[in-house]
């Protein structure tokens, strides 16, 4: 955009950035021209003719799309011409030729631009007798998406968007003339991860969403703005729901974080909600060894019970909790206060050993907005496949490689989602991480051109661990060489929704509410002064807990929504833990691998059914609503908190709101975080905290470990075999078979083939698999999807035999 300009639209002076588009800045002046191929995020392509307006020029009145004309100076419009509205009424005649009038069972009826448009810019009747043309309908596309062709207008929106934004351009014409048509290829599903936006942005009824489909009508529906959960990106969505059920999630255009978007993942995993599997009612572990509905002061009191005996026998540091990563923050904050405060204990972690560290998460310095990547000239991606663990980052990163020109650098053990688009791409080995790191740093060999490159900044590098069998040291390694680019910022990432804010919320054992060092005996102080009671001083994290389960040191354990055996790298670990739980509670939605041999299961309300905040991985700080009771007997995990507290002699705050309150009071990042600025104020968009007391410098020391003829690459993908995505019955049956990949030339000289059935020896166990044949994973590594149920451990040495 240049500098503003004047032009006249109807009369009226307005003015507008030079460049910008008519329809967009028409639009931002009160006038509103129609349209159905245009779209705010996508290129202009003037397809549906239904933006057309009269401007002036030297030869009189000339109709043109509004959609592909930039403003000038002087420039003279009108849009409400009748030239311009017998325009808008003959091309709606002709998108009418062919679309079927079966409004009243379409799912768009209601908030169908193609209604409402021909409602208030069309003829009122049309002259078309003759037989429309007819298609099979609907036909699946994919397992999310019904393509009705009929209904299509051809206005390529679908189109553009699978090949614009998310890079799968699975979706395409087909046949020409009267027979053109939106189809897939043959054989070729619309399997991209982001089909579901092509349903919200399609201006008729032609793509619909098979978990929606006639489910509700549009007034119908109540909606609320909130947060998606699924991973730590942070996605602003529109929770709608109709009779106490959410019934669908649309995004929210937010320029900060996700503009509009969504993955399917975050957009249908709200299924799991009424899951028949959900619990409803406390269950509490009788005589005979079994769970058994309870009511809520029996669980309550066994649990004060129990854990008062154990704190009066054995002390406070026999005490532990792990989660909160997927709570609010008012919920992570409660937790980290009744083990703290109520119970005195500084044995509790949010994160669970998968993540780069909470050193590097809350006190790296210079951190890096999602934002920034518009303006970055060279990214850096070193850490999980964007397009499997956090998926509309991705987008954010593709777009920046395509539309803005920013150069991308990807450095991982196999091919990801950004490979097609980034200017560099390196491999390396999993265990030479370390010696590729420093190849890069020095710009030796055929790294000198990808060394060259991020000499030129603005520099964003987006870091992480790239699987889990490699230590979290290289990711704090990588930091600090971005740290040393010209203009550079760091963004570490992390996978799990609220991990960030957990951590913040001092559920971790050496960090405090608001960043503040656990260490710090006069924060404690502080922080004491504030709750009215003691806070104990640091203790043990997730793998310590772990060690403490195993040898006995630890004997009771709170977990707050998590699942150490299924999500801690080491399950063989956190498996033999957990078998050997003295005393185990859990809050939680679902029965799962951990808590399956709990004493005491709480059921828990969750996203859409409480209010609170969280904090995503660039630490912007959004609201999450209440729009739908809990089902059954289920409670916020606050009250439960609170409950709890009461009986062992403490308190930990009424309700969410309060504590909403006292943690902008306490928590030094989180001072300016209200609830009322993220619900009506300058925060709208969310609010990026400050900087805590705590500050981490990054540092190279991560090593190389020896390592034999095969290294394992541990990675997540985006459908897993977790208890949210199975429960819920559209996406379950999207989680692909785990397999062994391997690198062609692996493959040959051990002597496989694809398909055939192998069995793969970790460190910690073996699974048996098929074996995939992989060309751009690195030689000499094994790849293994790490959420899909085979467990061999997380070392680097495997072996694979038939």
């Amino acid at each position: 955009m240049s500098d503003p300009i004047k032009l006249t639209v109807d009369g009226r002076e307005v003015t507008a950035p030079g460049g910008q588009l008519l329809i967009k800045a028409a639009e931002e002046h009160g006038t509103y021209i129609p349209r159905f191929c245009w779209h705010p995020r996508m290129k202009p392509v003037g397809m549906c003719r239904m933006c057309l307006v009269e401007v002036e020029g030297p030869r009189g009145k000339v109709l043109v799309t509004s959609c592909t004309t930039p403003v000038a100076e002087g420039m003279v419009v009108h849009t409400k011409s009748d030239v311009v509205k017998k325009a808008q009424e003959g091309v709606l005649e002709f998108l009418l030729v062919n679309h079927p009038l079966d409004c009243p069972v379409c799912d768009k009826g209601g908030e169908c631009p193609l209604q409402d448009q021909t409602l208030s810019h069309g003829p009122g009747e049309s002259r078309f007798v003759e037989e429309k043309r007819h298609f099979e309908k609907p036909i699946a596309i994919s397992e999310l998406v019904m393509l009705d062709r009929e209904r299509c207008i051809l206005c390529a929106r679908c189109t553009r968007f699978s090949d614009e934004i998310s890079g799968d351009p699975l979706i395409e014409f087909i046949d020409r003339g009267n027979h053109t048509q939106i189809n897939t290829f043959p054989d070729e599903p619309f399997a991209s991860y982001f089909s579901g936006n092509t349903v919200q942005i399609c201006p008729v009824g032609a793509l619909t969403a098979t978990p929606y489909r006639f489910r509700a009508r549009p007034w119908d529906l109540e909606a609320v703005e909130s947060t998606c959960p699924q991973c730590s990106v942070g996605c602003r969505v529109s929770v709608q729901a109709s009779q106490n059920q959410v019934l669908r999630l649309i995004g929210v255009d937010v320029d900060a974080t996700n503009q509009g978007w969504l993955c399917d993942k975050g957009r249908f995993a709200f299924e799991h909600l009424r899951a028949p599997a959900r619990l409803s009612t406390p269950l509490v572990r009788g005589a005979d060894g079994e769970l058994h509905e309870a009511g809520w002061g029996e669980a309550l009191d066994l649990i004060a019970s129990r854990i008062g005996a154990v704190i009066a026998e054995r002390g406070p540091a026999a005490v532990a909790g792990l989660g909160g990563a997927r709570s609010t923050n008012e919920e992570a904050y409660a937790f980290g206060k009744l083990l703290r405060g109520v119970l005195g204990t500084g044995n509790l972690d949010a994160s669970l050993g998968d993540d780069p560290g909470a050193a590097l998460l809350a006190g790296v310095p210079h951190r890096a907005t999602i934002d920034d990547l518009e303006r970055a000239k060279t990214i850096l991606v070193w850490g999980p496949d964007l397009k499997e663990e956090l998926p509309v980052l991705h987008l954010r990163v593709r777009r920046a490689a395509t539309a803005l020109g920013a150069d991308v650098v990807v450095v991982h053990p196999r091919a990801t989602g950004l490979d097609r688009d980034a200017a560099h791409v390196v491999r390396y080995r999993p265990g030479e991480g370390a010696a590729t790191l420093q190849r890069l740093a020095a710009g030796e060999g055929d790294l000198a051109a990808v060394r060259a490159a991020l000499d030129t900044g603005p520099v964003v590098a987006i870091v992480g661990r790239t699987g889990l069998a490699e230590s979290a040291d290289l990711a704090d390694a990588v930091a600090a060489f971005a740290l040393t680019l010209a203009d550079a910022k760091v963004m570490p990432v992390a996978r799990r929704g609220n991990v960030l804010g957990a951590i913040d919320m001092g559920v971790h054992p050496h960090l405090l509410p608001g960043r503040v060092a656990a260490s710090d005996a006069a924060a404690r102080a502080a922080l004491a002064a504030a709750w009215g009671c003691a806070v104990a001083v640091p203790g043990r994290d997730t793998s310590g807990i772990l060690s403490g389960m195993a040898d006995g040191s630890i004997a009771a354990v709170l977990l707050l929504g998590c699942d150490p055996v299924a999500d801690h790298p080491d399950r063989k670990a956190a498996a033999a833990a957990f078998d050997k739980a003295p005393f185990l509670v859990s809050l939680d939605l679902f029965l799962n691998e951990s808590n399956r041999t709990a004493d005491v299961v709480l059921p828990v309300d969750t996203f859409t059914e409480v209010e609170g905040t969280m904090t995503n991985l660039e630490g912007r700080v959004q609201k999450s609503n209440r729009i739908v009771p809990g089902v059954g007997a289920s409670r916020p995990v606050v009250e439960i908190l609170e409950d709890l507290a009461a009986r062992l002699g403490g308190s930990i705050g009424a309700g969410a709101a309060a504590i909403a309150k006292e943690i902008a009071l306490v928590a030094p990042a989180y001072a300016a975080v209200s609830w009322e600025a993220l619900d009506w104020g300058r925060g709208r968009d969310g609010i990026v905290v400050a900087e805590g007391p705590f500050t981490h410098t990054p540092e190279r020391r991560a090593t190389d470990p020896s390592v034999g003829a095969l290294t394992l690459h541990l990675g997540r993908v985006l459908y897993d075999g977790g208890t949210m995505i199975t429960a819920g019955p559209s996406l379950a049956r999207l989680a692909p078979e785990p397999a062994a990949h391997l690198h062609p030339d692996d493959a040959s000289r051990l002597g496989f083939a694809a398909g055939d059935r192998v069995t793969v020896t970790g460190n910690a166990g073996s699974a048996a698999m098929a074996v995939a044949i992989d060309p751009t994973l690195a030689r000499g590594t094994v790849y293994l999807p790490f959420n899909l149920g085979a467990s061999i451990g997380n070392g680097l040495e495997v072996k694979v035999e038939k």
